[in-house]
């Protein structure tokens, strides 16, 4: 029979008859189920603890997340504010702070190319070290072993990584987020319905079960089956829940198990059997990066995929499953030809059609080549329609989190500190040393530890930009050579 599970106790759960004080429960409360499965609660009113009932104020998690997309803005482009390629993060510029003229070119000592330093970069502000490691930590990890030092609370992940991307050599092009030691923080998941079952577990079929029979068993059963007596409780006629709780504990679970369905692709009937889910329709590993030449896809293929890995990612965020990680759009130096008609709000921006109208096949007809053509003094539509395709991409995982309060009176996304970046800015694509000046970033408030409601030109390394975040989380460490002479950016910290 499965149990209720607490980070901090292992009490039963109190009846309805029991006092207010006694009936709240704890923010990390967990419907527990066998095989590792473990789904969180979101945030109740029983949870909001006040300090005339529990004898301190109500707080909200420490959080960090760094999200990456491919190729970068160019400069020119970053100056046009909301006005140009950014109009998609307008909506969340209140709870934004955009920083232009971010210099990134110490990430350029090693030399290999701007794509490959740049992306090893972004998060650590420090050059690669070999390809399979980065120069030293990123923000996100050294804020988990500063905030959590003792580990996190019981049943977390303790970091998630997960993308869609499409280049495979060298790993920084696509995991962001780093140990202090530069090793990746965690294994990559690359598919929504991975990233699903690392989030809430997966059914066992005991370990002389062949890989068939584990299969046909995850077909048929849900990671919510397996806490299906506590969803009850919960939900129920006697749940310790008030009224407005029980609706949404029902409303949470339920999102779960319909995301799990799109993840997996789950035709469920009582009736007839369980068809084996799809292949995703997007090239996964080796697949997807044919030797350097690139792959046809659609904005469809690629913004559907994306879109459920991203509702995956902020729905491990609400259920508190997850604090730490990377989320990344399109890989550094990204190899793609894309078609489709591209709509943002009621009007069409733009057609994609790379291949055909660069006039070319493999890797010469990939949207990479538009950042080669970038010239300051010219449109540069395709760029900036793909730029444009970027940012709105970025701006749906963002709303993810935007769309829940928090005990505080203030959003996931005001509540934690996601940093937004990417490999390249000045827009030199062939000059590397100028391709890591200008890079693009964009910050969250940082639970109000940062300056939002802004565009800033920084014009300060990232470096001391990353050591001044760290700062405001009391970080004790820094990145970056120990005997260099570090500079607080005050302009950024509010």
């Amino acid at each position: 029979m499965t149990t209720l599970g607490h980070c901090d106790s292992n009490r039963p759960v109190p009846s309805r008859r029991q006092t207010a004080a006694a009936r709240r429960i704890s923010r990390r409360t967990l419907l527990r189920g066998a095989a590792g499965v473990t789904v969180g609660l979101p945030l109740l009113e029983e949870m909001m603890l006040s300090t005339a009932v529990a004898g301190h104020s109500t707080s909200v998690p420490v959080r960090a997340f760094n999200v990456f997309f491919g190729l970068g803005i160019p400069a020119p482009l970053q100056r046009e504010g909301y006005g140009g390629v950014l109009e998609p993060l307008e909506s969340l510029k209140d709870k934004l702070l955009v920083m232009r003229n971010v210099d990134q070119v110490r990430c350029d000592q090693s030399g290999i190319n701007a794509h490959f330093d740049g992306a090893s970069g972004a998060f650590t502000a420090e050059p690669p070290s070999g390809e399979a490691k980065a120069g030293g930590p990123s923000i996100d990890q050294v804020i988990r072993r500063t905030q959590y030092a003792d580990g996190l609370p019981t049943g977390m992940v303790p970091t998630l990584i997960g993308g869609t991307f499409f280049r495979r050599s060298r790993v920084s092009r696509y995991v962001h987020s780093y140990n202090i030691d530069g090793t990746v923080a965690a294994s990559m998941q690359e598919r929504p319905r991975d990233l699903f079952d690392r989030v809430f577990g997966h059914v066992d079929s005991g370990s002389n079960a062949d890989e068939s029979t584990v299969r046909e068993k995850r077909l048929r059963k849900s990671v919510l089956d397996s806490v299906v007596d506590q969803y009850k409780h919960y939900t129920g006629p006697s749940s310790p829940l008030g009224t407005a709780s029980r609706g949404r504990v029902a409303d949470h679970l339920d999102r779960i198990r319909e995301l799990e369905q799109r993840a997996f692709s789950l035709q469920r009937s009582q009736h007839t059997p369980v068809d084996p889910p799809p292949e995703s329709s997007i090239l996964h590993g080796g697949l997807a990066d044919p030797g350097g030449e690139g792959i046809d896809i659609t904005l469809d293929e690629l913004t559907s995929e994306w879109r459920l890995m991203a509702e995956l990612y902020a729905l491990a965020v609400h259920a508190d499953r997850v604090r730490f990680g990377s989320l990344t759009f399109l890989a550094a130096g990204e190899r793609i030809r894309l078609t489709g008609d591209y709509h943002y709000g009621d009007r069409l921006v733009h057609t994609f059609d790379d291949a055909s109208r660069l006039n070319a096949s493999g890797s010469k007809g990939c949207s990479h080549e538009w950042w080669h053509k970038f010239n300051p003094k010219k449109d540069n539509t395709e760029l900036r329609a793909h730029a444009h395709m970027k940012m709105r991409e970025v701006a749906f995982f963002l709303k993810q989190l935007d769309a829940v309060t928090e005990a505080n009176g203030k959003t996931i996304l005001e509540n934690s500190l996601v940093t937004i970046s990417t490999e390249s800015g000045d827009g030199r694509h062939n000059d590397p040393k100028r391709e890591l000046s200008g890079v693009f970033h964009a910050i969250s408030g940082g639970g109000g530890r940062f300056k939002t409601g802004q565009i800033m030109d920084v014009g300060q390394e990232g470096l001391d930009v990353y050591n001044t975040m760290l700062s405001a989380f009391d970080a004790a460490s820094t990145l970056g050579p120990k005997r260099r002479d570090h500079q607080t950016v005050d302009a950024i910290l509010a």
